[in-house]
């Protein structure tokens, strides 16, 4: 999606958005894509970086006074199905996650490409309110789409839409956040309930009815990374955001980088209501679900009382626990004691529990 070309003389008419759909011609190069990008996707996603009107972006990169900082870049694919769920679609879900991926490094994001994968056949309607969400998420991140690609396959041989994004973020001097870093004696946070976001697609995808609406969590976290890293400075080890296989996997992942184990409390892992009510009903573990508005933290045992209070003060926070603690364990389980008084491994996840939840 270069931002190139405003309409031009030749075209006969604007976009029937209302009743127009994705064809052929959208991903030729020709008029009808440059109609495309101008009437659609640079009206909504406008900045002074896609005005720029080159396959590329020129951007500046901030600077600190302790000296350089470091690029931070993340990319990510998203083919979430169903396109449109409760509390959110795949507009706002392609930025938050790729937001995500480089908050989780400690890092700012600063910039965004977006590349979209349109199936011959989509409403143009669609379309539009898909990008006026991803505009709207992009505006309240202060992360601008600066630059993007699209291209259309025929029908049949794609789901609607697909869209990748990049990252990209800037990581000041001394920060130093990954997952190799846990410690023995260190502890873990999370930021709130766990599994909001999959059974959310779930229910929508399956026409579940529940009492009480269940909603995604999706949601930019880089404000509440800010936040934390400023009230524990050098006490943050890691930072994930427990997507595609829950917060189980993302444990199993850090346990595996750093080469130690974890014991959780089954106890203190918050789990909404309904969430869990949902989770007996189609006998899935919340612990395996997907969230795509959630942080782990690993943070050093004095700075966790901190850490704790940073995360419950920030509106994406409140339901913030001390989830566990990291143990010495050469095997790097991650082990639960249960609410029963029992212990049991928390295991990588199996297969796909949830596919196109993301």
């Amino acid at each position: 999606m270069s931002a190139q070309t405003p309409v031009k003389p030749g075209y006969t008419r604007p976009l029937d958005i209302k009743h127009g759909r994705i064809d052929m011609g959208h991903g030729a190069g020709g008029k009808a894509a440059a109609q495309l990008i101008s009437e659609l996707f640079v009206t909504e996603l406008d900045n002074p970086f896609l005005r720029q009107g080159d396959d590329g972006a020129v951007l500046p990169l901030p600077t600190f006074a302790a000296g350089p900082g470091r690029l931070v870049m993340a990319t990510d694919g998203h083919v979430v199905s169903p396109l449109f769920f409760p509390g959110g679609d795949v507009g706002c879900l392609a930025v938050h996650g790729t937001v995500n991926d480089v908050a989780m490094l400690g890092a700012t994001p600063l910039y965004l490409s977006a590349s979209f994968i349109l199936e011959e056949g989509f409403p143009l309607a669609d379309l539009q309110r898909i990008v006026r969400s991803m505009a709207q998420a992009a505006r309240e991140a202060g992360v601008p789409v600066v630059t993007g690609d699209t291209k259309v396959v025929e029908k049949g041989k794609g789901d609607g839409v697909f869209i990748s994004t990049t990252g990209v973020g800037v990581l000041p001097p001394g920060v130093d956040i990954s997952g190799r870093n846990a410690r023995v004696g260190d502890v873990v946070l999370l930021s709130g309930s766990v599994g909001d976001h999959g059974m959310a697609v779930l229910s929508q995808r399956e026409s579940l009815a529940f009492e009480t609406t269940l909603l995604s969590d999706t949601a930019a976290l880089h404000t509440l990374v800010a936040a934390l890293l400023a009230a524990a400075p050098g006490g943050v080890r890691a930072l994930r955001d427990p997507t595609r296989g829950g917060l189980a996997t993302t444990l199993n992942e850090i346990a595996q980088q750093s080469g130690v184990g974890m014991l959780l409390q089954e106890a203190a892992i918050p789990v909404k209501p309904q969430v869990d009510a949902a989770c007996e009903l189609l006998g899935l573990d919340p612990l395996y679900v997907a969230n795509e508005g959630k942080l782990v933290a690993v943070c050093a045992p004095e700075a966790a009382e901190a850490a704790l209070a940073a995360l419950r003060a920030h509106p994406l926070g409140a339901e913030a626990a001390i989830i566990g603690t990291v143990t010495d364990d050469p095997h790097q389980f991650v082990q639960m004691a249960t609410r029963f008084g029992g212990r049991r491994v928390v295991d990588w996840l199996s297969g796909e529990q949830l596919p196109r939840i993301c």
